[in-house]
């Protein structure tokens, strides 16, 4: 008989209200876990890998035309043109956000804000270029079309767009992956417990929390949630030994 395993248990579900709005958003992956201050940093060994939703590219459009209006409205208006170009050619998107993800559209585009460079007279705002990632996609593929799309996009006056900071990801609504994840933390730790032998147990904590993330691949994402299980004997005790916590 194997060890009892009472995992499940110990895994409901924490409260909605509890749980943070980004689980259900659209959310940027880079090498980084979400920054949550009260969570342990360790990721743990077993969780979700998968595809990415998207490959992302922060782009900046800067302007140094000396008039201060006119350098706006140039600004603004190769924004425009972005736009009007993802909607019409289609397998790009643009978005806003530093954590989570929103559509940058003709409705909101204004609310980017100005920047002073470092040098006279010229500013700079920044968004977000995305292309969806399906089965099969690279990242050199989703890099070239989006460089395609930086060089389509119509220069306005002396604004100008460029790429900045190295391609990362997103994915949507980590937090429906939840069951998942459980499923494979349970099956890790029911193949644990077996080796143990039937006089020991496995105890789990953790399962309530959210939803986290860090970027696996070029193009794949780790989504886990930060579980800890110890092997204890039946009988209540110290614990044996706790799951390696560290990929």
């Amino acid at each position: 008989m194997h060890a009892l395993l009472y995992l499940l248990m110990l895994a409901a579900p924490a409260p909605v209200a509890a749980q943070s709005t980004a689980g259900t958003a659209e959310i940027i992956v880079t090498a980084q876990r979400r920054s949550m201050d009260d969570y342990d940093a360790s990721i743990p060994a077993v969780g979700l890998r998968r595809q990415a939703d998207f490959a992302v590219q922060e782009v900046t459009v800067s302007g140094d035309t000396r008039d201060p209006t006119k350098r706006h409205e140039e600004i603004y208006a190769m924004i425009r043109g972005a736009i009007a170009l993802a909607n019409a050619r289609g397998g790009i998107e643009l978005a806003t956000g530093e954590m989570v993800v929103e559509p940058l559209t003709l409705a909101n585009y204004r609310d980017l804000t100005l920047a002073s460079e470092n040098r006279p007279d010229s500013e700079k705002t920044s968004f977000l270029i995305k292309t969806r990632l399906g089965a099969g996609s690279d990242a050199k593929a989703a890099l070239d079309r989006i460089e395609a799309f930086i060089k389509a996009v119509p220069s306005v006056g002396r604004a100008e767009m460029t790429a900045t900071d190295d391609l990362t990801l997103s994915v949507v609504a980590p937090d429906q992956y939840r069951s998942a994840i459980i499923d494979l933390v349970a099956a890790d730790a029911r193949a644990t417990a077996a080796k143990m032998g039937a006089d020991y147990a496995i105890e789990a904590k953790g399962l309530d929390r959210p939803v986290e993330w860090s970027r696996a691949s070029l193009t794949e994402v780790f989504l886990y949630v930060p579980y800890t299980y110890f092997i204890v004997p039946k009988g209540g005790g110290s614990a044996m030994a706790s799951a390696p916590q560290s990929r």
